[in-house]
């Protein structure tokens, strides 16, 4: 008799949260919209761009481009945010224009297909790491993933700023993914056996890294990081810039160390890796990347989104 009422109990019960619940008025206004948002509809507009996404990123290369903050896909030492729906956009576009296309016109359409990664994350913030006081820009886990970390601060009225955060993290992530499958060439580790200082290289300064022989403070971490450094530094640095980091390097802060002349040894190396290994030419991958930094057609790009996709 006992089980009967407790049986009867609970569907009294179910029916008095179902009854109470057809009463509650669900509140129209989306709790995800920023009240001071005057851009597209966000609700419409989502959808397109999650379409955009399927035929531009899924569909030709086999990726999945998450701009939406997965938690299980972060570093939990970290606390992150969400990258803006509509820096988002403007990280999908310009990736694909400054990287794929790059690749898909200089290399070959399929290229980043076989040998990219399969899933681009997007951190809105910034991973910062108190314990030496540095910045995580980026990473590749295993060949698989990229994730580019503090995406909410692009701009491109500060393109140096874009290259150093996003677009040679890019090409420096890629690079680790291209040795992670055939390994760096031997004799490249011996160029600055000594000079390496995986925990310390943040204490640095660019001059010094420069006349020891490495194009950027975090490229004396380690030879791996030299290697992708190279790369990645020498293609988005304009002719001024490069140069300027080699005459900058042309000043022996030790007396034994020709810094100029390991940097040039380095990218050489790198050349002939590419070339060889990868059928990549590394000048003709820099000339394009520089035409097209020089002059982002980013309006036009963001209109691609509602010029294929156009609202019934």
């Amino acid at each position: 008799m006992k089980r009967y009422i407790f049986v009867l109990v609970l569907i009294l019960g179910g029916l008095s949260l179902f009854t109470s619940c057809r009463n509650d008025e669900l509140d129209p206004e989306s709790i995800f919209i920023d009240p001071e948002y005057d851009g597209p509809d966000p609700t419409a507009y989502s959808f397109l761009f999650d379409r955009w996404l399927f035929d531009n990123y899924l569909i030709p290369y086999n990726l999945q481009f998450r701009y939406r903050l997965e938690d299980v896909g972060t570093d939990m030492n970290y606390n992150v945010i969400p990258t803006s729906y509509e820096k988002s956009i403007d990280m999908a576009v310009l990736v694909k224009y400054l990287w794929f296309d790059v690749y898909a016109k200089v290399v070959r359409e399929d290229f980043l297909k076989e040998f990219g990664p399969r899933i681009i994350h997007l951190i809105g913030s910034a991973q910062f790491n108190p314990a030496n006081g540095t910045l995580v820009l980026g990473s590749a886990e295993g060949g698989l993933k990229v994730t580019l970390t503090q995406c909410n601060e692009l701009s491109l009225e500060n393109m140096d700023f874009a290259n150093e955060h996003f677009f040679k993290t890019m090409h420096h992530e890629f690079g680790h993914i291209l040795h992670q499958r055939i390994p760096l060439p031997r004799d490249f580790r011996l160029l600055s056996p000594n000079f390496y200082e995986p925990f310390s290289w943040q204490e640095r300064s660019k001059e010094e890294a420069w006349s020891l022989g490495f194009v950027s403070p975090y490229a004396s971490a380690a030879p791996e990081e030299d290697f992708v450094e190279t790369i990645a530094v020498y293609i988005v640095s304009t002719d001024a810039q490069w140069n300027h980091i080699l005459t900058m390097a042309s000043i022996q802060l030790d007396p034994d160390v020709n810094g100029r002349e390991l940097i040039e040894t380095k990218l050489d190396m790198c050349k002939r890796w590419l070339r060889g290994e990868w059928n990549v030419e590394l000048d003709a991958l820099r000339d394009e990347v520089q035409i097209r930094q020089a002059n982002i057609p980013i309006d036009s790009l963001r209109r691609q989104l509602t010029d294929n996709y156009p609202l019934d």
